[in-house]
């Protein structure tokens, strides 16, 4: 071989390598808490610095307000939200910022809580080749990522009327062509609203599976804001809903209860307004479970099995106060990590439940989930100040970012590009 042929070979040898790195190391974040369900991106060179005019890529102003967060698939971003006809939508906008498509779910938007949120509260999830996507009303439907209708329908004609004071604002979660969902919106004795736990076959939108989800819940908390989560691991995956006085894990074959967790004893100590909106975190062996108003927060194995005790075996640990009330928990390194509704950030130790700190990060209401990426947390507050603090038992913060717009959706990072969308607009941050 001559020198100039091996030069060739090692220069085609080393841009293949290069190519195959970059598609590892450029994730896509197809659904609300990423790839892997559990806010953490593996990305690297994260921005952790910028401002409203620095290191800012794009602004795309947006048709309405909305809290949902955007998902990526390659070039394209997916988000739901409303227009100033109250119609609630599925946006496409491509990795340049400009709009692709958008399709109309349902009509119909209703603010609730003042400022709080909308009927376009439910992100959505692809995988690539589709796109689904609900929002508050219960229409949900499936389309191409170039924009063309598959199927649609309104989960309160196929299952019952939907009684939930504020929408069914969970967001589904897709996984392996099964797309579940939890209809949790009361559970009493009338048995025309029943909450249920369905898996559809995402391709067509067909019922695999529906079970009744009974939990003997009354008042405010028969109705769940949170989401479905998967735990996952080499021995064991399970689906797990949360709302109703209960934590659940369900088969995904049938969806047949595993175990339960109960967050408000039904005694004359019974809490009428503990619903439940923080989603459970599920990682490294243990489901982090949130519950409301300052209530507790506790950490169950993944094998656990039947009734869970408030404090058996099965529970690694659990703090009697300073859950999260609206953000869904991050689990990195052992490391347990809860914003609270008030900005104070509380970081605890996986395996013992011990608090390695609780600092505040700005001074306001937080809805946003965390976003973990490259040794960073990422955390949105309400009127749009983002935080950066670096992972770790000590608590330091890196950056305070003011966007000057309000924002409840989660931050995410895809390819390198830090996404933030606020009220007004979509933002892309960062990259080469």
């Amino acid at each position: 071989m001559t020198w100039l042929s091996a030069m060739i070979r090692f220069a085609a040898v080393f841009a293949a390598f290069l190519g195959s790195w970059t598609t590892v190391s450029a994730e896509n974040w197809p659904q609300w808490r990423g790839a892997r369900h559990n806010g953490i991106s593996d990305e690297r060179d994260v921005p952790v610095r910028w401002s409203r005019d620095e290191n800012v890529r794009w602004r795309l102003p947006l048709p309405g307000p909305a809290g949902s967060t955007p998902v990526t698939w390659d070039d394209r971003i997916f988000l739901t939200s409303v227009d100033a006809s109250g119609a609630l939508l599925l946006l496409c906008v491509g990795t340049d910022g400009r709009e692709g498509w958008r399709q109309t779910l349902d009509s119909g938007n209703r603010d609730v809580r003042g400022d709080e949120g909308n009927s376009a509260s439910n992100s959505p999830a692809t995988d690539g080749r589709h796109v689904w996507a609900m929002v508050a009303t219960g229409a949900i439907g499936c389309f191409t990522v170039a924009g063309e209708p598959v199927w649609k329908f309104n989960v309160s004609e196929r299952y019952g009327a939907l009684n939930i004071q504020f929408g069914m604002t969970s967001t589904p979660l897709l996984d392996n062509g099964r797309l579940y969902l939890q209809l949790i919106h009361g559970d009493g004795e009338d048995t025309s609203v029943e909450a249920r736990v369905v898996c559809l076959n995402a391709a067509t939108g067909e019922e695999i599976w529906s079970q009744r989800r009974v939990t003997g819940a009354t008042n405010e908390n028969e109705h769940a804001y949170a989401s479905p989560i998967l735990f996952r691991d080499a021995e064991r995956a399970f689906l797990v809903t949360h709302g109703g006085d209960f934590t659940i894990a369900h088969r995904l074959e049938d969806g047949r209860e595993i175990w339960r967790y109960g967050l408000n004893p039904h005694t004359d100590a019974y809490h009428p307004t503990l619903r439940l909106v923080a989603t459970p975190a599920a990682g490294e062996g243990m489901i982090v479970i949130p519950s409301a108003k300052n209530g507790p927060v506790a950490a169950v194995t993944a094998t656990a099995t039947g009734e869970v005790a408030a404090r058996g075996d099965a529970v690694r640990w659990r703090l009697d106060r300073g859950t999260p009330d609206v953000p869904s928990p991050v689990i990195r390194g052992g490391l347990v990590y809860l914003c609270r509704e008030n900005g104070v950030l509380v970081c605890v130790d996986g395996a013992t439940g011990e608090i390695a700190y609780e600092e505040r990060l700005y001074s306001d209401r937080y809805r946003a989930s965390p976003l973990y990426a490259h040794g960073h947390l990422y955390l949105a507050s309400r009127k749009g100040v983002v935080s950066v603090v670096r992972e770790g038992r000590a608590f330091h913060r890196v950056a305070e970012i003011d966007m000057g717009e309000p924002i409840s959706a989660s931050p995410i990072v895809s390819g390198g590009i830090l996404y933030l969308r606020s009220f007004d607009a979509l933002y892309a941050i960062g990259g080469k």
